[in-house]
């Protein structure tokens, strides 16, 4: 049986939302309803007010709006289908279940949340009594307040390995094992996974115990054991989709307005013992896409906090590769790097809770973190290991689904790749060679010495060339001032082109006279040759904006580099079909992938332009048309 809308009525009319929402949040009387500062955005003045008459809150401040249910799943990031369990039980309501096997299954796991609850109660008690001394000395050392201590639920499992059959006994064997307390290996008697360690509840969303994890105390008896150990996957528990800590995390989250993510949960205890309540953690693994979807369910932009060592940067890595296809507007990663060598209870110690404020006060971006940790994986000393890193760049942003967020990406690493691999050349003094006017200066069109000016004037009118690379040659005499800036892509072009080859090398040499500065078009007695009819692009256009201009035309020379070797990549895997048919065919396919998004990048610059030219003539003809105010005469 489904939930019905007369049954979900029912529960919401059975909850005093104020009730719920007043475990979290202090709410004053005002009136029929009562009022509160919002927890969902800062506010000095209340403006949050919740109706038990109509069922529902309101801020008029953020808009945040909604009924009991809602509020479980926004403010404490609760599934819909715990947050009605929870009500349901709170107003003595039975969830219809859906089948009898789904019944079954709910009933085993209540069974078996019984048996974790008890191992916990366990745990705590040991940690109380004579064996948890070595535990209770580990805990002193850390720093750990006794409310910390209390509140997330530390506890001991002694070393016998028997000893949570005998403590848990009224539970069958295979329950233990089923929670993930005891282990069994066929032809021999199950023991304990839990030995001689300090113990940590994992809770689900509701905060209930669901899971456990182990940190080793006395190591050097058992080098081989690992230093923590988590609960295996249970029916209860599923590493990949639980987030520790996210419990308690989650409502302070809307009181700061961030989530911290850190390596392990001894780290996210640490910041709780100094103040900083809104931190979780991985349970083991690399960050995976449900917990990202996980953290965005409570903040747009979660701070993943790693350590500053090899390790913890790898760790940052994989979560951004796991996000990046998962981007979408207005959601993202920031990353924060602590000091080498340190982890977040380190940095406290040594430097105090405002040292590891001022980090997250001002985390880095994910593009960023990505610019920086690619252009730092490998030497970068020849003209191969940089485009090495391109081609890295390049793998990250072609992972990217969303459209608009992928097309802002390459254009910002391209430009950041471009503006390290071509840095521009030592500027020259400048020296105004034109003639002043009033409030103003003229500045000349670059001169040619008559040698340069008829190669060029040749070398432009000769050969056979495609519209791009005319396009180029005529945008570099309209932009003097970008040739030096390309150069190294241009002489690429050349060697690897024929047709444009004595081009290229005219306008290279050519720019060895130009002033760096110029920005005017290069000036030749005859006048400037006009680029074919057929050329439509931008930078082409005088009435285009200098900088809008610049940055087409790299975007030109970009595609114009791109071109031969994409071309010769698509021969070699067709050639390869003999070979190796099923290899080359996949890879081709790619290359053509890539060959039409080539050639749909080469029309959006032409559209742009002819839309340009489109929206010049309606405005031309507004001008002119009736009630315009020009002469009809």
């Amino acid at each position: 049986m489904a939930l019905s809308p007369q049954w979900l009525d029912e529960l919401r009319m059975r909850t005093t939302l104020s009730a719920v929402i007043g475990r979290s949040v202090r709410l004053t009387k005002a009136g029929r309803e009562f009022k509160a500062c919002c927890p969902f955005h800062n506010e000095k003045t209340p403006s949050f007010y919740v109706n038990d008459e109509k069922g529902f809150y309101h801020c008029f401040g953020c808009e945040a709006h909604g009924d009991a249910i809602r509020w479980l799943t926004d403010q404490r990031g609760m599934p819909f289908m715990d947050a009605v369990k929870e009500l349901a039980a709170e107003a003595g309501m039975e969830v219809p279940a859906p089948d009898p096997q789904a019944a079954k299954r709910a009933e085993k796991r209540a069974s078996l949340h019984d048996v974790t609850a008890a191992a916990q109660d366990w745990f705590e008690s040991n940690l109380r009594g004579a064996d948890g001394v070595a535990a209770r000395a580990y805990l002193s050392r850390r720093g750990f307040s006794d409310k910390t201590v209390r509140e997330f639920g530390f506890g001991y499992a002694p070393q016998d390995r028997q000893a949570s059959k005998a403590a848990l006994s009224r539970f069958e064997e295979q329950m233990l094992i089923e929670a993930g307390m005891r282990i069994e290996v066929e032809g021999k008697d199950p023991y304990d996974r839990f030995r001689a360690r300090l113990m940590l509840p994992i809770h689900d969303a509701r905060g209930r115990v669901i899971a456990f994890g182990g940190r080793i105390l006395d190591s050097d008896s058992n080098p081989n054991a690992p230093k923590y150990l988590n609960s295996p996957d249970t029916p209860l528990f599923d590493k990949g989709r639980t987030l520790y800590n996210l419990h308690r995390a989650a409502p302070a989250s809307r009181q700061t307005g961030r989530i911290i993510v850190v390596e392990g949960y001894m780290d996210a205890i640490a910041l709780a013992n100094a103040g900083i309540a809104e931190a979780v953690a991985p349970l083991g693994t690399a960050l995976t896409e449900n917990q990202i979807e996980l953290l965005w369910r409570q903040v747009e932009r979660p701070i993943l906090c790693f350590d500053g060592d090899n390790a913890g940067q790898r760790a940052a890595m994989r979560a951004i590769e796991r996000a990046l296809p998962m981007l979408r507007p207005g959601h993202s990663l920031s990353i924060v790097r602590l000091p080498a060598g340190m982890d977040p209870d380190d940095l406290i110690r040594e430097k105090g809770v405002s040292a590891i404020e001022d980090l997250l006060s001002s985390p880095a971006s994910l593009l960023d973190t990505l610019w920086e940790f690619e252009k730092a994986a490998a030497p970068l000393t020849s003209p191969e290991e940089k485009a090495g890193l391109k081609a890295r760049l390049m793998h990250h942003v072609e992972a990217i689904e969303h459209p608009d967020i992928r097309a802002l990406y390459k254009r910002e690493l391209t430009q950041r790749f471009s503006d390290f691999a071509f840095p521009p050349r030592p500027q020259r003094e400048f020296k105004p060679r034109g003639e002043w006017k009033k409030g103003s200066f003229k500045a000349p069109s670059p001169q040619l010495s008559a040698d340069a000016e008829r190669r060029l004037k040749r070398a432009i009118e000769g050969g056979s060339r495609d519209t791009l690379a005319s396009a180029v040659i005529h945008g570099m005499l309209r932009h003097p001032g970008e040739i030096a800036r390309h150069e190294a892509a241009l002489a690429r072009v050349a060697q690897s082109d024929r047709n444009v080859g004595s081009a290229i090398d005219s306008l290279l040499a050519a720019a060895e006279t130009l002033d760096s500065h110029a920005q005017s078009p290069i000036s030749l007695p005859e006048g400037l040759p006009a680029p074919p009819a057929n050329i439509r692009f931008a930078f082409l256009d005088e009435g285009t904006d200098p900088v809008d201009a610049r940055e087409e035309l790299a975007e030109a020379v970009s595609l114009l580099v791109e071109r031969p070797a994409l071309e010769a990549a698509l021969a070699a895997a067709t050639a390869r079909f003999e070979s190796d048919p099923e290899g080359a065919f996949v890879e081709q396919q790619q290359l053509l992938k890539r060959k039409l998004e080539f050639e749909a990048r080469l029309g959006q610059m032409a559209s742009r332009k002819a839309a340009s030219a489109t929206a010049k003539d309606s405005d031309a003809a507004q001008d002119t048309g009736p009630g315009s105010g020009a002469s009809t005469d």
